[in-house]
Formats: structure tokens, C-alpha cells, sequence
């Protein structure tokens, strides 16, 4: 496991991320070694002589210090102990005091995709995308793959906190939304895994495609997904979707993208390249953007 060093609007609090879920959608705060006993890192923090608070939730640790030291002194050696921890296999926190049910709200958000619904929960379910196509891409996946058992789910896709599912042409949404949503938010409520620790974990908070090696790239290309990141991922994302780079053509000008969840197939998607897309990398790019192409992913 690895752990990224976030700062907070608190400057008191730093969050300490991991790379994959610490608890099962359960949130913890410790204000002194004696109510840590449930968790034996916590505890284990609490050693340090300005650690004042800790709290666990997700797939981060935040800790409050007190005002005898400064984040930038000792920021690093806190990460370093917390990584160590989590990979020596020790629980972060027991199991048997843990919640049992944990309440999720979970509720359905139209896209401009037609074909695909986003359901959107209150709590973070997934620390990197991932898209399934079929349930035998769904392996690492417990909840895409019980989806897939209903015979109207074509697609799943997870980012964040929300689920897009695209369905096939055979169901209407006022038919089955309200039972993909109670189907979501159990599963959720009761603890079972999102998707596996063992899942491969795709770029995250990234525009590139998996694989692709962003310092080998030549500068435009770095251009272009830095844009893409910035001014368009927000935008396709509230829509229940995603858009990586794939290639830029140096001879034509070219930039082409590979759009999924919600945009992958979408009608409106055309236009959204032509007169959203396109005309952000024309405009800011000048004369080294022509024409951007779409892929579904």
C-alpha cells in the first residue's frame, strides 16, 4: 500500500490517502489513546507527542497535531509510519468493533445518455475508476458483478462516490430504477466489498490511458491532457462519465479520446466533442489542435 500526503483547509489537519479502502464505508474519530482501542494504528499514533486527534474513514487517516510542530517537520515520518503499518497486515481497525450496517443514501441522477443512469451515493465507494463491459471483466468487482445477474444491465461504471449503469434497450428506467438504486445502497449498507483490494487499479486523477507513461509523452500531448484533466473531466464526470487520452497525431493535428460510462455511446456525445471539446483544445491550443476523434471505451 502506499499513502499521498493531502493538506486540508485546516492547516492543523493533514489527510494521509491510501491507495485502496482502510474500512468498509465506516468513519472513526479518536480524541486520546484510550478511545483507540479499537484501533491498534490510531493507537499507535497517539505515541507521537503533537498527534491531538486521528480519524479514519475510507480510504484515509487524518490527524490533528497540536501547535508544537509544523506539517512540513514531520509529515513525511507520520506517512512512513502509517504505510508501514498498513503493510505489515495488522487491522486498522478491529473488526469487532466496527458497525455492523452502516446507513447509505443512494439516489438516481439522469444523464444526457439516454441509455444510462447515474447512481450517485454518500459516501465514497471507489478510490479509482473502473469500467466493466461484460461480468467476466467484472472478477475483481462483487457489486458489478451481481449487477450483471440482472438481465437488463449492459455496463457498470464506478468513479468517486457514483455508479453509471447502462442498460439495454429491452428495460425502461421508470421500470427499474428504483430497484437498481435499493439493490446499490444494500449492498453498500451491508458492508460488502465495492470492488477487491487485489482489483487492478487504473490512473487515478489522470486523463491518460492506463499504461501510458505520461514523461514519455511529447509536450503537446502533455498539453492537451493537462487541459483535459482541468476544464473537461469535471464537466463529463457530473454526467456520469470519463474521457482519457489515447493518441495525438503530430502529421493531421489530431487528438483522439476514449469516452466512457455515460458518454461512451451517448447520442449527444458529437456534439459535446465538436462544440465542447474540440473547441476548448482549438482555443487554447491555437493552430496545434485541428480535429479531436472520439473512441467508446
Amino acid at each position: 500500500m502506499k499513502i499521498t500526503i493531502k493538506n486540508t483547509t485546516n492547516p492543523t489537519i493533514i489527510k494521509f490517502e491510501a491507495d485502496v479502502f482502510l474500512t468498509q464505508h465506516q468513519s472513526f474519530e479518536f480524541n486520546n489513546i484510550d478511545e483507540a482501542t479499537a484501533s491498534p494504528l490510531a493507537q499507535q499514533l497517539f505515541y507521537l507527542p503533537f498527534v491531538k486527534k486521528v480519524y479514519i474513514s475510507g480510504n484515509f487517516i487524518a490527524v490533528e497535531r497540536y501547535n508544537i510542530v509544523e506539517w512540513p517537520d514531520v509529515q513525511e515520518e507520520v506517512a512512513e509510519q502509517i504505510e508501514a503499518y498498513l503493510n505489515s497486515g495488522n487491522p486498522v481497525v478491529k473488526s469487532e468493533s466496527a458497525p455492523k450496517k452502516v446507513p447509505v443514501t443512494v439516489y438516481a441522477e439522469s444523464t444526457p445518455n439516454p441509455s444510462v443512469m447515474k447512481f450517485v451515493a454518500n459516501k465514497k465507494l471507489v478510490v479509482s475508476l473502473h469500467e466493466f463491459m461484460s461480468i467476466d471483466e467484472a472478477a475483481h468487482s462483487p457489486l458489478a458483478t451481481e449487477l450483471f445477474y440482472l438481465p437488463f444491465v449492459k455496463s457498470v461504471f464506478m468513479d468517486e462516490n457514483y455508479i453509471s449503469i447502462t442498460k439495454y434497450d429491452v428495460a425502461e428506467w421508470s421500470d427499474i430504477a428504483n430497484q437498481l438504486r435499493e439493490f446499490i445502497r444494500n449492498h453498500i449498507e451491508s458492508g460488502k466489498a465495492i470492488v477487491t483490494d487485489n482489483a487492478p487499479k487504473p490512473k487515478n486523477g489522470t486523463v491518460q490511458k492506463p499504461g501510458q507513461d505520461f514523461d514519455s509523452l511529447d509536450d503537446t500531448s502533455k498539453e492537451i491532457i493537462d487541459i483535459l484533466e482541468e476544464y473537461v473531466k469535471p464537466a463529463v464526470a457530473s454526467d456520469g462519465g470519463n474521457i482519457m487520452f489515447d493518441s495525438y497525431n503530430t502529421d493531421n493535428k489530431t487528438v483522439r479520446v476514449v469516452l466512457q460510462g455515460a458518454c461512451s455511446g451517448c447520442p449527444s456525445s458529437t456534439f459535446t466533442l465538436k462544440n465542447g471539446i474540440e473547441n476548448i483544445l482549438k482555443q487554447m491550443m491555437g493552430d496545434k489542435v485541428h480535429s479531436v476523434e472520439a473512441i467508446n471505451g
